[in-house]
């Protein structure tokens, strides 16, 4: 009764996989999973940095309902005892289960991963996690560094073994013994690459000879940016590789060849990740659970690989924002699947050519502070209500509305836009649009400009997708009162998707602001 879960969330990933049209990437076992899954192609996280995007989709609440910005405090305590995703199964007579990066650890998840509200028996995070800061990258003269670019040797780093490695370990593990237990679960297994260092097997850089690999189409930055808007990426600058590079702050670029290195090297993490997934979701088919588990693909945010003259996460650009989203629900997404029959079969990633098409691409702006309710809607489960405009104390609601409607073909937005609509009152008023929002400690980029703590943040940028345009205000924040005064703007941003798709020409100031 009821089918289990499987909920894959990775760290830093950006979409490009071959299902999301990027010709360059190999990720056979990501495209087989999407052949047979329903994908959402413009689906974006609530705030462009771990912690609060995953505290925030695995309590459906946004930011300014959790009130972290930062990593620095636990919902529970600092803003309300907001029930998550995991806990809610838990209530409903689900076994839950933590593998990896899920919840981010530390202070944000009470130094235990919310266990035991969220799990029914403590996490699991893989012993090699330890050592991913390490040097344990080897340079050309032969020593061990801290890089940012850092292929391995994987029988030389400490244990044999890397994290990803280990949590595909485990989860596989786990699967046997919920088969044997036939117990329903709802397995959470969180990837840890492409997050930097970008350490994986030096194998996967044969997949991508450098003199494949171009710079970003825009990879200066935008002449009306506001200097807000800007993250200067030192966590990159920290990397032994990158401080030999010497390069200026805020704005100073990498020089392109290292450039061509980095955007290589996430490429080849990408694929050494679409192993991990390929592996698990063979074991899936080999406990004979691929007829009734939902499996639900996505990641915490994306990355920027030098556009706009940046790198990593921490903007409301769409490279830091938008998220691979999708949901295979058997019988649903795909036609019956049979009892113990073989839905996704193990793909090399080195033999394997063309990737399989989506079996449907939903081009509806959504966000992942649905992902609760829709999660409860496909398991059947009663759907949180949604919460009030101030919901601190109230333990089970959520901010974000399932998605299950989407998964009927008639509810789809077509390829040429938003047909299929008689009201055009009613269309408008019913636009989809994603929210997302970034903190800064000042006007112009600082050293803690990526990363403020709360007492620190001054402005906070609130930024507005929809299919047609980004608009951004960034506004004064109070972080005693978590107050935004949307009467001081420090900054805008607008940009046009029909003929600006990069985000690189800011219309802000030529446009009245009425909105």
């Amino acid at each position: 009764d009821g089918m289990n879960v499987l909920f894959i969330i990775v760290d830093d990933l950006r979409p490009v996989l071959g299902c999301y049209g990027d010709k360059l990437v190999k990720s056979p076992n990501i495209d087989q999973l999407a052949s047979q899954s329903i994908v959402f192609s413009n689906a974006y996280a609530q705030q462009a940095v771990c912690a609060p995007s995953r505290v925030s989709f695995l309590t459906g609440r946004r930011p300014d309902t959790t009130r972290l910005y930062d990593f620095y405090s636990y919902w529970r305590v600092h803003a309300g005892n907001y029930s998550t995703v995991p806990q809610y199964f838990k209530e409903n007579g689900y076994m839950t289960l933590s593998v990896g990066k899920v919840f981010h650890p530390g202070v944000s998840s009470n130094y235990s991963d919310d266990y035991p509200y969220s799990w029914s028996i403590p996490p699991f995070h893989p012993s090699a996690e330890k050592h991913e800061n390490d040097k344990t990258c080897r340079g050309k003269d032969g020593k061990l560094y801290a890089n940012l670019v850092c292929p391995v040797d994987v029988t030389e780093m400490p244990g044999g073994t890397l994290p990803d490695i280990q949590s595909t370990e485990k989860a596989i593990h786990l699967l046997n013994i919920m088969k044997t237990n036939r117990q329903k679960f709802f397995l959470a297994v969180g990837y840890h690459k492409p997050h930097i260092p970008l350490r994986y097997p030096q194998e996967f850089l044969k997949l991508y000879p450098l003199e494949n690999i171009t710079l970003a189409p825009d990879p200066w930055v935008p002449k009306k940016l506001p200097s807000v808007a800007y993250n200067p990426w030192m966590d990159i600058r920290q990397r032994d590789d990158v401080e030999a590079l010497n390069v200026s702050f805020p704005y100073g670029p990498l020089p392109d060849d290292f450039q061509r290195q980095i955007r290589q090297s996430y490429y080849a993490a990408v694929s050494y990740l679409d192993v991990q997934i390929g592996l698990l979701l063979n074991a899936l088919d080999n406990v004979g659970l691929s007829d009734n588990t939902i499996v639900v693909f996505t990641a915490d945010h994306g990355w920027s690989l030098g556009e706009h003259g940046e790198w990593a996460k921490y903007s409301n650009f769409d490279v830091a924002t938008r998220v691979p989203l999708m949901f295979y629900v058997p019988g649903m997404t795909t036609s019956p699947v049979s009892r113990g029959s073989r839905v996704f079969p193990y793909l090399d990633p080195f033999s394997h050519a063309e990737g399989s098409a989506p079996q449907g691409q939903i081009k509806n702006v959504v966000e992942l502070v649905s992902l609760f309710s829709t999660l409860a809607d496909l398991a059947g489960l009663q759907v949180p209500p949604a919460c009030p405009e101030t919901s601190f104390d109230v333990v089970l609601c959520t901010e974000g509305t399932s998605l299950v409607h989407y998964f009927n073909v008639s509810e789809r937005m077509v390829e040429e836009g938003k047909e299929g609509c008689d009201d055009t009152d009613r269309c408008l008023k019913e636009e989809p649009f994603a929210f997302s929002q970034y903190p800064r400690p000042a006007d112009t980029p600082q050293w803690n400009s990526d990363k403020p703590k709360l007492k620190d943040i001054r402005i906070m940028g609130y930024s507005l997708r929809t299919i047609d345009y980004r608009y951004t205000v960034w506004v004064q924040f109070d972080p005693n009162n978590f107050s935004a005064n949307f009467e001081d703007i420090h900054a805008g941003e607008l940009y046009m998707m029909e003929n600006d798709p990069n985000q690189d020409f800011n219309i802000y100031n030529n446009t009245s602001h009425g909105w």
